[in-house]
């Protein structure tokens, strides 16, 4: 079975050290750097299964390299990991093309629940795994099998979380899916696991496919329960 490699971008060095020693424990190989240079230097010259950014660099803003990464790895796994902890900023590395936010401090074993609950998705998701290749509501039209959608905003590249949110989605057309049950399906998370990140990618999902993301008529609001995709609303 191929060790996964990944791509540690942090230049705090006690905090570097304890996740290399516990990511190389749990079977990883980890290529660490400490700046943005490096860090797309490593990227551009060898294949990584994940990537774990820091936002705050010496040289460079981890949103910058993770817009870069993601204009050419679409599928890549990236996971943000920082000091920077308000939902704005939590919102800025989503909008960017992260997968998933974690800040710091962090717990130990949520990080590496998330690492390999990213890295099992990840390989499962491959375009043959897709329920649908073309699904389409309103004014677009998703392929999830070359992650890509034609909207009405113009076309887009879709992530691997994204098309996984979305595949649950449309195999649960009309279906109240609690915050919970996403949580687990989609990120792999426990379920009682406290994290804006559903609701954030909800946001986006609003501003790819809705005509008025602020009055959503696709991805509705179950208050108090969880979200509903509605392909053909009333």
């Amino acid at each position: 079975m191929k060790q996964p490699h990944l791509l540690l971008v942090e230049d705090e060095t006690h905090i570097a050290r304890g996740l290399i020693f516990n990511l190389e424990h749990e079977g990883f190989l980890v290529t660490h750097v400490e700046t943005g240079a490096a860090a797309m230097a490593a990227f551009e010259h060898q294949p990584f299964d994940l990537v774990v950014l820091d936002l705050m660099l010496p040289d460079s803003h981890g949103l910058d390299l993770c817009r870069l990464m993601r204009q050419s790895a679409p599928q890549l796994p990236i996971l943000i990991l920082t000091a920077l902890g308000e939902e704005q900023d939590r919102i800025s590395g989503l909008k960017e093309g992260a997968d998933d936010y974690l800040t710091k401090p962090f717990s130990l074993d949520e990080f590496l629940l998330r690492v390999r609950g990213m890295l099992r998705r990840s390989a499962w998701y491959q375009p043959r795994h897709a329920r649908q290749e073309s699904y389409q509501f309103g004014s677009n039209r998703v392929d999830l099998r070359n992650m890509q959608a034609a909207t009405g905003h113009g076309d887009i590249r879709l992530t691997e979380l994204e098309c996984r949110m979305l595949a649950s989605f449309f195999a649960n057309e009309g279906e109240t899916l609690a915050r919970t049950e996403l949580l687990k399906s989609v990120w792999g998370l426990v379920e009682d696991t406290e994290t804006r990140t559903l609701d954030n990618f909800i946001v986006r999902l609003r501003k790819y496919f809705e005509d008025d993301p602020a009055n959503p008529r696709h991805f509705l609001t179950v208050r108090g329960r969880g979200y509903r995709f509605v392909k053909e609303p009333e």
